[in-house]
């Protein structure tokens, strides 16, 4: 009555998710819209390498009659290609942003109130486009 491909299209899939050791390809990426907090700032590594550190500022979408609350996103950038491009962004401006996404667990030798001593997320650049420029103060000129 049913073909073979048919049959095996009506048949549940055996597992939701995949329990395979994980690839070089894997990957968590962190997909942002929201606006940059500040100017994203120019700054140097230990070994004197530059790199670009800009803040995106997300509205958390809540029940209605609830207070939203804002969380802050931190993303560095080690691209050189990108750093000049990122320095002419300004705050307000909303953006999309792509990140790599890392979970650094704590290093037991370091002070639990210090960075080195909590769980860290870093979030490195990837790509970003401006969806809207940031509103412009009474008498400031277009930029083009």
């Amino acid at each position: 009555m049913f073909s073979l491909s048919a049959r095996a299209a009506l048949r549940a899939p055996s597992r939701a998710f995949s329990t395979s050791a994980s690839r070089s390809t894997d990957m968590a990426k962190l997909l942002l819209i929201g606006r940059l907090g500040k100017e994203p700032e120019l700054r140097y590594t230990k070994t004197n390498k530059e790199y670009v550190s800009y803040t995106i500022a997300t509205a958390n979408n809540v029940p209605e009659g609830a207070q939203p609350t804002t969380t802050w996103h931190h993303v560095l950038s080690f691209n050189p290609s990108s750093i000049n491009y990122l320095r002419t962004l300004k705050k307000g401006a909303l953006v999309y942003a792509e990140a790599n996404f890392e979970l650094r667990q704590p290093d037991p030798n370091a002070d639990p109130d210090s960075p080195e001593g909590q769980r860290q997320i870093f979030l490195r650049h990837e790509n970003i486009r401006v969806l809207r420029n940031a509103n412009r103060q009474e008498g400031e000129a277009d930029v083009e």
